[in-house]
């Protein structure tokens, strides 16, 4: 991730990949977080391991995953994630270390960058002064206002944590470092989307994503926690409207820059909206790799990269499966959807909707299935959020996409758009009665929508 201002149409983000990617979330600390955040998915990993683990990783694990990342790396720039937990608690004399095996094992020509993802709140002078000095990328979850991030991110002994987070922000922009801002898409935060981001606005923010929350219990049940389909759709449109009309030269939110990127016919760089997956794994303390963060569980465990070369476990047949399933088994419907290429059937782990009644002659199959070993083909959770948003951008995003392709800057539909409104609002303010309405109908103003503009 740069610290620049917001790009034209580039992804900054810490999930942010590249042509023949290969993009890991490395977790020197597994599971371990100070912080206690309701929503979390990741501190009941925990459960993989034993009882007293120490949750640091070793020297050994530490050399060997940052060998055999440049080894698999298609070079000559390798992109290191620092994830979690909380990857501050490990303490900076990791990332030392891991800066000098960097060192080691690069090609000549070849460059490491370095990306932390951190909730902020353990940052002080010497932790910044030495991800300045290492030119460190930082990413910092912050959920907005105070009252909406204190209610899902307190800290372990229950106190808000919104203050801390901020100072940590401070602390980082004064020594040079502008972090991008991840905020997660809740059921309290989708309640207030002007709310929300006119406080990254006054922030200074430079760059934001927004990341619904999609959790479930184990009978199955959505959490209290997670967004609605319907609200994260209303939440992410909400803004868009704010944005494209006012401040696309300002910040950039990647939602809604990747749009871009797709209506231009490039490939999204988040996986999520990718068509395949598979190549964003997450490496544990231990060495031990999983198919993606979001399925750290023993299933989904490739091996250990101190016993098998970390290419190998990436290139196997097992994670090959795990990245073509994403397209082999979209939901009945999903591939005459017209957000499909935006969307691409959403992320894996939040396919368990049952999905509407196919024709069983079209399909050749029973309804709510597809002919791929007998596998129950879940819809997306947030399907309805997708559509709502990704087709209200679809006609903004084509033309800052034919802007790029016309070497102008993208915010230039900021101007087109108040232009047109401004023609818009004179069209209706000179109509006549007996004229024909302004709407385009046919009909005379005042059999029209006159009387619904006077209401």
């Amino acid at each position: 991730m740069s610290t620049a201002g917001p790009p034209g149409v580039a992804s900054r983000g810490a999930t942010a990949i590249e042509a023949d990617p290969l993009v890991v979330m490395a977790k020197p600390v597994g599971p371990l977080c100070n912080l206690d955040c309701r929503y979390c998915y990741y501190l009941d990993k925990t459960g993989l391991f034993a009882r007293g683990e120490r949750y640091r990783m070793s020297d050994a694990v530490l050399e060997a995953y940052v060998r055999e990342f440049i080894a698999a790396s298609p070079g000559p720039t390798v992109h290191f994630v620092w994830h979690g937990g909380e990857p501050t608690l490990a303490g900076r004399e990791l990332y030392r270390r891991a800066l000098d095996y960097q060192a080691r094992y690069l090609p000549q020509g070849w460059r490491a960058v370095n990306n932390l993802q951190t909730n902020g709140t353990l940052l002080d002078d010497r932790w910044c002064s030495f991800l300045a000095a290492n030119e460190f990328s930082v990413g910092l979850s912050l959920d907005g206002p105070a009252a909406l991030h204190d209610a899902g991110r307190p800290d372990r002994r229950g106190r808000p944590s919104h203050e801390r987070a901020l100072r940590g922000l401070e602390l980082l922009r004064s020594h040079g470092i502008e972090p991008d801002v991840l905020c997660t898409l809740n059921a309290a935060t989708a309640t207030a989307p002007l709310g929300v981001y006119r406080f990254f606005l006054d922030a200074g923010v430079r760059w934001l994503q927004f990341l619904p929350v999609v959790r479930r219990t184990g009978d199955g049940a959505v959490t209290a926690e997670s967004v609605p389909a319907e609200a994260m759709g209303e939440f992410l449109c909400t803004i868009f409207d704010e944005w494209v009309r006012n401040d696309v030269d300002r910040i950039g939110i990647q939602n809604f820059l990747e749009c871009l990127l797709v209506a231009g016919g490039i490939s999204p760089n988040l996986c999520v909206m990718a068509e395949t997956c598979g190549r964003v794994p997450a490496v544990e303390h231990d060495g031990s790799v999983y198919s993606c963060d979001h399925f750290v569980d023993a299933e989904h465990r490739l091996g250990n990269l101190t016993a098998t070369g970390l290419l190998g476990l990436v290139d196997s047949a097992e994670q090959e499966s795990f990245g073509a399933a994403k397209l082999d088994l979209l939901a009945p419907g999903c591939r005459a959807c017209p957000v499909l290429r935006y969307c691409n059937g959403g992320c894996p782990k939040d396919r368990f909707l049952v999905p509407p009644p196919v024709d069983r002659a079209e399909r050749g199959v029973a309804s709510g299935s597809i002919p791929h070993g007998g596998t129950e083909v879940g819809l997306n959770y947030l399907c309805a959020g997708y559509r709502r948003f990704y087709g209200h951008v679809h006609p903004y995003a084509q033309r800052m996409a034919l802007h790029v392709r016309s070497g102008r800057p993208i915010a230039t539909i900021m101007g087109e758009l108040a232009a047109r409104e401004r023609e818009e609002r004179a069209r209706w303010s000179h109509a006549s009665r007996n004229e024909a309405c302004p709407c385009g109908s046919g009909r005379k103003y005042k059999h029209c929508c006159l009387g619904a503009r006077r209401r």
